[in-house]
């Protein structure tokens, strides 16, 4: 079940703990992706909080968000460039995106395989997908105050067999949030300390969410001469000399 788009932007934009895991998960994102030049950058779900870095050079930033959601307006004082979609039915023609990023939207989705078809769809050849979702074994899955406790959190093992079964081949991954989902003032003022510190000493397993980097799996072409020597196969005598008798002629 998505979460209505208002309570996701009062989470993000206007509580301080949304803000900290907002500039948490989005520095996270930019130590893997730190620029979309020239791109197409498509985020589902509530992943416009993340793509604002990418506004000024990405060719083109789209913000999709699931009709179960609702749809908000974004960027703020710039042109709107958030579209509300069904999540199995993208207005994107095929191999479109250079880059898809994944916030609040497969966790929640009553149906993650065509989600992930039709992110396989959109995603272009050479493109990388970034589907972030609450750790299962981490604290923030575990408060349902915060966006991250609802839906179907996953482990890292998890999240990989998924998107292998739909034509995505997993790379990198990376975790974020490692201080606790509290709005008590000292948490909130060491967060990005021990987010420094999370992600130099700790694995995944630490983190409130996981970012997991995917391709698409693209199938190896098939040259022509492959199946014109399967249809003809070499026979073992092929080609060599024959005896007088096999050919039929007597001796002169």
């Amino acid at each position: 079940m998505h979460l209505d788009v208002l309570d996701l932007r009062q989470f993000y934009y206007r509580t301080r703990l949304g803000r900290t895991a907002q500039k948490a998960i989005r520095d996270r994102m930019l130590g893997l992706w730190p620029e979309a030049k020239g791109q197409t950058v498509v985020g589902f779900g509530f992943a416009v909080p993340l793509l604002r870095p990418y506004l000024a050079d990405a060719r083109r930033v789209i913000g999709l968000m699931p009709a179960e959601q609702g749809v908000m307006p974004w960027p703020a004082g710039m042109d709107n460039v958030s579209v509300l979609c069904r999540e199995s039915l993208w207005p994107l023609e095929t191999g479109r995106a250079d880059k898809i990023v994944c916030l609040h939207g497969l966790e929640t989705s009553e149906h993650p395989s065509a989600l992930l078809d039709e992110a396989a769809r959109v995603l272009g050849p050479g493109g990388k997908a970034l589907f972030i979702v609450p750790n299962r074994g981490g604290l923030w899955a575990r408060r349902d105050a915060t966006p991250f406790g609802f839906g179907r959190p996953y482990s890292l093992g998890q999240l990989e067999a998924q998107l292998k079964r739909h034509d995505f081949v997993p790379e990198r991954h990376a975790a974020a949030l490692f201080a606790p989902p509290s709005d008590k003032r000292f948490w909130l003022r060491s967060a990005e300390m021990v987010e420094r510190m999370g992600g130099q000493l700790s694995s995944y397993r630490a983190g409130g969410v996981i970012l997991l980097e995917a391709s698409k799996r693209v199938p190896a072409p098939l040259g022509p001469g492959l199946a014109e020597r399967v249809r003809r196969p070499l026979r073992v005598l092929e080609g060599t000399p024959q005896p007088a008798a096999a050919t039929g002629r007597s001796k002169a």
